[in-house]
């Protein structure tokens, strides 16, 4: 059938090519966004990411005599990790509603260390140009430690400030242990 010359000419004069849209190139590397309680949009890189989960605040157990920080551990396919309530770890005041159908977990990982980070909402996953990270000066002391810089731009007619955060120091942190 293929090789037949009227199915390659057939009515070739009355089929036009589909029109082809041009893909963008993405600039930069691939980053995930997510909001804290406070409404602060942070960024971490998808390589620095093991996986995002959303269990239901009843599959995290609290934990005595730990930092306050940590909201508990989970068990992620017969591996316990600890979750943290990631803008309270950062210095906001405004703790995680935990009063919710599921919870959004970062799970982050350095060598053999695995960290869920709790946060409000997952915004989207975004190519981020690392070439246009600014260093602010009015970053807050508590959480300068652990930002590699911020992009501002403009989306939906609105500036947005997002902040990249380093997994590996906030994994490495002194805070744990309070």
């Amino acid at each position: 059938m293929v090789g037949n010359p009227d199915f390659l000419m057939g009515e070739a004069d009355s089929i036009q090519a589909p029109e082809f849209q041009e893909l963008e190139t993405p600039e930069g590397e691939l980053h995930l966004r997510f909001r804290v309680p406070s409404g602060n949009e942070f960024a971490l890189p998808a390589t620095g990411i093991r996986e995002v989960l959303d269990p239901p605040p009843d599959r995290i157990t609290p934990m005595p005599n730990v930092s306050p920080l940590l909201l508990g551990t989970f068990n992620v396919r017969g591996r316990v990790i600890w979750v943290a309530d990631l803008g309270q770890f950062l210095g906001d005041n405004v703790p995680l509603n935990s009063d919710r159908a599921e919870i959004f977990v970062i799970a982050v990982e350095d060598q053999d260390t695995i960290l869920g980070l709790a946060v409000e909402r997952i915004v989207k996953m975004q190519w981020l140009d690392l070439e246009k990270l600014q260093m602010s000066a009015n970053m807050p002391d508590g959480m300068a430690p652990f930002l590699k810089g911020e992009w501002t731009f403009e989306e939906n007619e609105r500036p947005v400030t997002l902040r990249l955060l380093d997994q590996v120091s906030i994994l490495r942190s002194a805070r744990w242990a309070a």
